[in-house]
């Protein structure tokens, strides 16, 4: 097994940003008053210019993972949705308020296969596409800086400027990613001359950091005008496949965006302390989750892969905590300075709440699951691993002998996890394998969790019937374990 240790100089860069100009955004004298301001509350498609027939406000919006360029829509608002097909190829989106420096948040869902994009002012394009499956992520991935573009260059040389995103932190088709944008308008003098051009300061896809104080110097490819102007509209690429919004909110800036410190005790930024998986890869460390009060797990293991997934396992609970996709770890808690022995995800995590054990004996499938080891009677007896460095961890419980082998998925879709128990003494075994605010079954043995999070999929159960059930105002989905058990974790 080969750990590999990098440290890269990501100093943090003051942002340069001008007190915002512009009161909070889309105050629509004929709409609705926004729920907050300078978020759009979607009840209809007034603050946007002569959208076309493809556009249109729905309650909900899920995707098809066997379907390329598919959403269906469900009543109601709140959802704005695309739906270009071979009838109706669609057209861009532009709102009828302009911004200049402006804070962007919003939440958005890609069909498979599916293409669109964000243009700040309709000039600079933040690339939207499915980009699930890539390792190495150009800019015309998910979360790029579009490339710009010159006819008069020779073929192949066309475009050019371009930036990836520092890694590849997209979801799954059909599920909700979060982006966050910090742009600074071009500035002009009172003759109308650009004096600075326009920046990227900060760009947070999914809660990882993918662009920080880009410069860019010129509208990017299909811009609405190659010219460049103090305001512009918030523009949505809508002629090249089906795409969903919800949660947007635009605002003038009203501070600098904080530095990412990595250190324990100050707010200096240190150069921060990374730990790559170009194999398969194993570190220890305490793991510290959100939480009031913070959740310390004492004996957990991050398990790094070269298909860019990652999880952590708590050896005192036999379970998986969180998952996540991007690079694997960021050690400076751990190794700066004196340290205090924690590391933390550098990737788009998707946690799975406050660690519980992943079996307990139950009396019936509506029986509180189990809390604390008392009656358990749960070893842990470490873990083997295969000829590829992946581990299989062990333990016993209730008398049984119990292996559990978390394996990453060849395409780097997610994990595959397969449970197996022998001798267990007596009474039924269930396994906890997911909890949300809610589960939806998708289809037979597919399921929705938490709000659209992440999928789970029921691979092999041996023939019994998983419940979904009612856990202290939360759902947890529960499966009997006879002798083995696998399902996959997508997200």
């Amino acid at each position: 097994m080969t750990m590999t240790i990098s440290v890269k100089s990501m100093r943090n860069k003051a942002a340069l940003l001008c007190a915002g100009f512009l009161a909070p955004l889309y105050l629509q004298a004929q709409t609705a008053a926004t729920s907050q301001a300078g978020t759009m509350p979607l009840t209809n498609l007034s603050a946007f210019k002569n959208p076309s027939k493809t556009w249109q406000i729905a309650g909900d919006v899920s995707a098809d993972l066997g379907k390329d360029n598919n959403l269906s829509t469900a009543k109601g608002t709140g959802v704005l949705v695309n739906l270009p097909d071979k009838k109706n190829h669609g057209e861009d989106l532009y709102t009828t308020a302009e911004h200049g420096d402006a804070e962007l948040e919003l939440d958005y869902m890609m069909a498979k296969g599916s293409n669109s994009g964000i243009y700040l002012q309709g000039r600079y394009e933040l690339q939207l596409l499915d980009s699930w499956n890539v390792k190495n992520p150009k800019a015309g991935d998910n979360g790029g800086i579009y490339e710009r573009w010159d006819e008069s260059k020779p073929e192949g040389q066309k475009g050019y400027g371009g930036l990836a995103p520092r890694q590849n932190a997209s979801r799954a088709p059909g599920l909700w990613q979060h982006l966050k944008v910090s742009f600074q308008a071009p500035k002009f003098d009172g003759s109308g001359k650009k004096i600075q051009n326009a920046r990227m300061v900060r760009v947070e896809l999914n809660g990882v950091t993918i662009h920080e104080n880009v410069e860019l110097l010129g509208p990017t490819r299909g811009a609405m005008s190659n010219d460049e102007k103090a305001t512009g509209p918030l523009r949505i690429q809508g002629d090249h496949g089906a795409v969903a919004f919800r949660n947007i909110s635009i605002t003038s800036p009203v501070a600098a965006p904080p530095q990412q410190a990595t250190t324990r005790n100050n707010n200096n930024p240190v150069d921060p302390i990374l730990v790559e998986a170009p194999v398969n890869t194993m570190l220890r460390s305490f793991m510290d989750l959100p939480g009031q009060p913070r959740i310390r797990v004492v004996h957990a293991i991050s398990v790094g892969s070269p298909e860019k997934v990652h999880y952590t396992y708590d050896l005192d609970k036999g379970t998986m905590i969180q998952v996540w996709r991007g690079n694997f770890l960021d050690a400076t808690p751990m190794w700066h300075s004196r340290g205090d022995g924690s590391s933390r995800p550098a990737g788009a995590v998707q946690r799975f709440g406050t660690p519980m054990f992943a079996l307990a004996k139950l009396a019936s499938p509506q029986a509180p699951w189990v809390a604390d080891s008392a009656g358990t009677s749960y070893r842990p007896k470490g873990y083997t691993l295969d000829e590829n460095d992946q581990p299989t961890f062990q333990y016993r419980m209730y008398g049984a002998t119990v292996s559990d082998a978390i394996r990453a998925i060849d395409n780097g879709q997610g994990f595959h996890r397969e449970l197996t128990v022998q001798n267990p003494a007596g009474g039924e075994l269930y396994a906890r394998l997911a909890e949300g605010a809610t589960i939806e079954e998708k289809s037979n043995g597919m399921y929705l969790v938490d709000g659209k999070s992440y999928y789970l999929r029921l691979d092999d159960a041996k023939g019994t019937k998983p419940v979904v059930r009612e856990a202290n105002g939360r759902k947890e989905l529960i499966a009997p374990v006879r002798g083995k058990l696998g399902y996959s974790i997508l997200f």
